[in-house]
């Protein structure tokens, strides 16, 4: 199917893997496409999936990566230099401060890619240097991301199934549908008619610090992800031998904090900007491109928005071809656009501040979608 398809570089190994678990093929008379599908959707998309192969779209090139890997090696080396030889009165603080929140952000998009495994060919090199960058470079787990952000391109935006959404609805209120549900049923975790003013205090600053910093120590302990402890293991030797040797106890705790604000802040701004405002729903077992079409929206491109938002500017692109090399998607982009005027779908972009803002007028109509319910007798 089109999400095996999609996810997979090295379909004859994995093919090895569900051997055994095949029970058998579908009957002669049984329909290849389920009714909820767009027949000739599919059929266009996995021609379009075609072309982009003969294109040679999915091949990486090594070094846009490694130019990458070398600004984020050589920005990281550059923060505690500056400590090192300024000294650590408040401008070189900040500076350096800024300069680390910079190169973690930036290895946070790269591990993507990694995780992704559109650097390299071989699926065993992404995998290792995932490793490297996500949990050596960053401190997370590899294998905790892999977990959850395969669930998300898998059913984006569709509720109980897309780990993203899973804020809904003990801290905000998502889409209109839920939103009016919740006012339905009298339910009250938070005030929702504030909730486009309190997500300014609460998700970006705090997703990191507090959720995530917790979160993959308790799932790759919980499910043994022994190798990748040790590796998140030398991120904190490291930083703390590194960082330790300039600061203080209470400076260090107060440098180390207010750089996962910062780099959460950044991340929380873009990695939602493409899919807040988009359709909350729960899953409706459309075909792939409808799914994602529905759930994505695009960023216009630029080179510092490409750079700022790590390609992701190209949310549309990449949830259609996960395995696409980033630097391709402005080349594949065109095709997309003529397949969606072509079957009447929605092809959303925007420029970089419209998106930002979307994010908190959605949330804004929502809860006031849920006060009117609420409120209603």
């Amino acid at each position: 199917q089109d999400a095996f398809v999609a996810f997979h570089v090295d379909k004859v190994l994995v093919s090895k893997y569900l051997k055994p678990l095949q029970i058998g093929e579908l009957a002669p008379d049984q329909p290849s496409v389920e009714p909820t599908k767009n027949e000739m959707l599919v059929k266009d998309f996995r021609e379009l999936r075609a072309t982009v192969e003969r294109m040679g779209l999915l091949e990486p090139n090594q070094l846009f990566f490694f130019l990458l890997l070398a600004h984020i090696l050589l920005l990281d080396t550059a923060a505690w230099l500056i400590l090192f030889y300024f000294g650590t009165s408040l401008l070189p603080f900040v500076f350096s401060l800024l300069v680390l929140t910079i190169s973690q952000v930036q290895a946070s998009w790269l591990q993507h890619d990694l995780g992704h495994l559109s650097v390299f060919r071989k699926t065993k090199w992404n995998h290792l240097l995932h490793k490297f960058v996500m949990c050596h470079l960053i401190g997370a787990s590899a294998k905790w991301w892999t977990l959850l952000h395969s669930q998300h391109h898998s059913k984006p935006n569709c509720f109980h199934k897309d780990p993203d959404i899973d804020m809904h609805p003990f801290l905000f209120t998502l889409g209109k549908k839920f939103s009016v549900e919740l006012g339905i049923k009298k339910k009250k975790y938070m005030p929702y008619n504030h909730q486009h003013k309190y997500f300014f205090i609460t998700l970006p600053p705090l997703l990191f610090p507090t959720y995530f910093h917790c979160h993959t120590f308790y799932i790759a302990y919980t499910k043994k992800y022994w190798v990748d402890l040790a590796w998140m293991l030398t991120f904190y030797i490291r930083f703390f031998y590194t960082y330790g040797s300039l600061l203080g106890t209470k400076t260090l705790n107060c440098f180390i904090s207010l750089h996962r604000m910062l780099e959460s802040s950044w991340f929380v701004w873009v990695s939602q900007m493409n899919h807040i405002p988009m359709d909350i729903d729960y899953d409706k077992n459309l075909d792939w491109m409808s799914t994602q079409l529905q759930a994505t929206c695009n960023v216009e491109q630029s080179l510092f928005n490409d750079w700022f938002t790590g390609h992701l500017n190209f949310q549309i692109e990449h949830h259609l071809f996960p395995t696409m090399p980033r630097h391709n998607y402005w080349k594949v982009a065109p095709l997309v656009k003529s397949l969606c005027a072509k079957h009447g779908l929605e092809y959303q972009c925007k420029p970089l501040l419209t998106a930002f803002a979307d994010i908190v007028h959605s949330l804004k109509n929502w809860g006031e979608l849920w006060l009117d319910a609420y409120l209603h007798k």
